[in-house]
């Protein structure tokens, strides 16, 4: 696998925790490099991380990730995004901008779980998992943290109808991810 085509697929893979990073930055009141240090810390390192698991892994569990990684992305995806439109429509309520632990992992992990399958396709192509998943956690760690500031743009304009579209995109994805993986796109 040559550079061009890492990057390619380093990109194609941080799309989804770009996203995710533009509806955080949607929901925090005001942001800092701290903030953008962090969804790019959390989304960089599992994106890395996901591809040298599943690289590991190899070939012993091929068949059960790819038949239910998109499952799990879309139910993860689905749940927190729900949860984002219902928040939407309960007036005053506060927009959650947690950024803890327990917010982020579970964020991680829906962003990341099509990582996993393709780092077993990295085991197959016999690509060098260091450097390959090194470079998919520095760009991935980029578009995180430009994807935060940009919501942050947005959110200060939308506030009221941050959270709304915060939890559509959510779940889009998710339903993309699923579709994607039951082959009908």
């Amino acid at each position: 696998m040559g550079v061009i085509e890492l990057f390619v697929l380093a990109v194609g893979l941080s799309m989804d925790a770009f996203a995710v990073s533009v509806c955080k930055g949607l929901s925090l009141r005001k942001i800092n490099v701290k903030h953008m240090c962090i969804a790019g810390a959390w989304f960089g390192g599992f994106q890395a991380l996901m591809p040298l698991i599943g690289y590991f892994l190899g070939s012993f569990f091929c068949d059960a990730i790819t038949t239910y990684a998109h499952w799990i992305a879309f139910i993860l995806l689905l749940v927190i995004g729900g949860k984002m439109v219902k928040e939407a429509f309960g007036g005053e309520e506060e927009v959650n901008a947690s950024m803890d632990v327990k917010s982020m992992l579970i964020l991680a992990i829906a962003t990341s779980i099509d990582a996993l399958a393709v780092g077993v396709s990295l085991a197959f192509l016999k690509v060098n998992i260091i450097p390959a998943v090194s470079f998919i956690g520095v760009i991935t760690f980029i578009c995180s943290a430009i994807g935060v500031k940009i919501g942050s743009i947005f959110g200060t304009k939308y506030k009221a109808k941050a959270e709304l579209f915060g939890g559509i995109v959510l779940i889009l994805i998710g339903t993309k991810i699923l579709l994607d993986g039951l082959g009908i796109i």
